[in-house]
């Protein structure tokens, strides 16, 4: 939507969301109440790809990689959380890099794939452009450009521009769940302890990461002083009406860039929350942790800290 509304899409713009996805069920109705943007048109979901991408989100999707194998347009990449900037950093660093995930181990038909795909993209160079909300130091920009890519920034401009007609969460603290527990690389007992010690000062309004176990939320929706709310849109659109006086705490997360983009202006806290070193799993490795620790930045003041269970 906001690549559309900066111009970078052309007159028109279909948006095609993938099949089966619950969030994004809530998101289309959530936009179509507030009102498409003049040109664009979100179709129906579709499980098969479109034959025809100008924009895309997962640039290492093994599927978006033999799209652009097959068949070149210019196109345009938006943010799909950290792995934006992993992307920039692969771009940069020369056609060499297969573009493949952070965590990935990738088998050698992946990797040669991840080659290809980035050898395509260098070929096509200034046909591509990167999209992004995110702080990309400007090292990484330039060095980016100097490939032969462009790389755009944004500040929500369409989103900040529409009514806040829907009022946030009572309560003063909001956590933004996450995927790190589900995924491995946090302790579960860990995790589920600090927000039940939050919880124990303050009620605190839960909204969970999409990929959150189901038994986790149950087990906080039993626990005092935690109102979980159902996992839905982006929080960029569910937490769009929240105060001045209100907080927003996160473990690392590109939330915190997008949502501090959205409600700083308004003086609400948006503080990144500290991971303890005792939290992180065997399957954290170092190097991991500290992609997964480049949003937003340090954590500030004690009111962001992990506290212990």
């Amino acid at each position: 939507m906001e690549a559309h509304h900066a111009g970078l899409l052309g007159p028109t713009t279909v948006i095609v969301p993938r099949a089966g996805v619950r969030a994004l069920r809530a998101t289309r109705a959530e936009l179509a109440r507030l009102g498409l943007p003049l040109g664009v048109e979100v179709a129906e979901p579709r499980e098969r790809m479109p034959s025809r991408l100008g924009a895309v989100g997962d640039a290492f999707s093994g599927r978006v990689q033999v799209r652009w194998l097959t068949s070149w347009r210019p196109v345009v990449i938006v943010d799909d959380g950290l792995a934006t900037i992993r992307l920039l950093e692969l771009l940069a660093a020369g056609p060499g890099r297969p573009l493949v995930r952070a965590r990935a181990t990738p088998g050698v038909a992946r990797r040669a794939l991840g080659l290809a795909a980035g050898l395509r993209l260098h070929a096509g160079k200034r046909r591509v452009t990167v999209f992004t909300a995110l702080p990309v130091e400007e090292r990484l920009a330039e060095a980016v450009r100097s490939a032969g890519f462009d790389v755009i920034s944004h500040d929500f401009a369409w989103l900040r521009a529409q009514p806040l007609d829907r009022p946030g969460p009572p309560q003063r603290t909001v956590v933004l769940g996450t995927s790190l527990v589900r995924n491995g690389l946090v302790h579960r007992d860990r995790y589920l302890g600090w927000i039940t010690a939050l919880a124990a000062d303050e009620p605190v309004a839960y909204f969970p990461h999409r990929r959150e176990d189901p038994t986790d939320l149950a087990l906080l929706r039993e626990r005092p002083g935690i109102t979980v709310h159902e996992p839905g849109m982006p929080a960029e659109l569910s937490l769009r009406g929240l105060g001045a006086e209100q907080r927003v705490l996160s473990l690392p997360s590109t939330a915190i860039s997008s949502l501090r983009v959205l409600l700083s202006p308004r003086g609400v806290a948006v503080e990144p929350v500290e991971v303890p070193d005792d939290w992180w799993t065997s399957r954290a490795a170092p190097d991991l942790r500290d992609h997964l620790t480049l949003s937003g930045g340090p954590a500030s003041g004690l009111s962001g800290r992990a506290a212990r269970p």
